[in-house]
């Protein structure tokens, strides 16, 4: 499961020749589905149409990118009525109002999470006042522009935490076993990807989103070298990764 925010801007990856066809510009939702079923493509040299990858063509999201078989996974829009008629509706979530049938409204919707799988909605994540909630997709009626129409008794389902809460012992072991090896498994992929980049030298600059260099062409990298550029964002982070030597 993936917030909106992580996909978004995400470096998309074609896995046949390990290049870059561009980045993630926008979530198109299906309204009558509640699914993401496109991903916009942002590139520099596409400014007149616009591009899209079927969510079905994903492979894979990940920390750093977005991975698929081929470059051919890229459609035009204008050449699908379908999509481009999805795209036009613009339904964005988030920043949308939570209103029940009858009218009353109960929220505003921050985020919503994603089947990284699927592209299902899976939940959102709601401000109500000075709270924050997150109630489980199966509440909604309809999918609006501005509004998103949900059951009557929705606000009875609002929970505080992302995760269902444990009912049993048993339940919270095997959750904190879970989350352990998680843990342990995330640690490992960050120990091997310090051991594949400390020594090497990068063979362009690397510069942040915002423009400030980070690290200069020809430097050694360490793992305070890495360590910056993670933090600086996925984008930069394997735009580094593609630029060692």
């Amino acid at each position: 499961m993936k917030k909106s925010t992580e996909i978004q801007s995400l470096p998309i990856i074609n896995i046949s020749d390990g290049s870059e066809i561009g980045k993630v510009r926008s979530l198109v939702v299906n309204p009558e589905k509640g699914s993401v079923d496109f991903l916009t493509v942002e590139h520099e040299d596409w400014q007149i149409s616009v591009r899209a990858i079927p969510f079905k063509k994903v492979v894979g999201i990940g920390e750093y990118a977005v991975t698929v078989e081929h470059e051919n996974a890229v459609i035009d829009l204008n050449e699908i009525p379908i999509a481009n008629s999805l795209v036009n509706k613009k339904i964005r979530v988030t920043d949308a109002r939570l209103m029940t049938r009858k009218g009353q409204m109960i929220g505003e919707i921050v985020e919503f999470h994603v089947d990284d799988e699927s592209g299902a909605i899976l939940t959102l994540e709601l401000k109500s006042k000075n709270d924050s909630y997150y109630l489980d997709s199966t509440h909604v009626l309809t999918w609006g522009k501005d509004i998103v129409i949900v059951k009557e008794d929705a606000a009875e389902y609002f929970r505080e935490t992302l995760v269902e809460e444990i009912s049993t012992p048993q339940e919270a072991v095997v959750m904190e076993e879970a989350a352990a090896t998680q843990a342990d498994g995330l640690k490992d992929i960050e120990s091997r990807q310090m051991e594949l980049l400390v020594g090497r030298q990068t063979a362009e600059d690397i510069f942040s989103l915002e423009g400030e260099l980070l690290i200069p062409k020809g430097a050694e990298l360490t793992r305070t070298d890495i360590q910056s550029v993670k933090e600086a964002g996925p984008s930069v982070f394997v735009e580094l990764t593609m630029n060692i030597r």
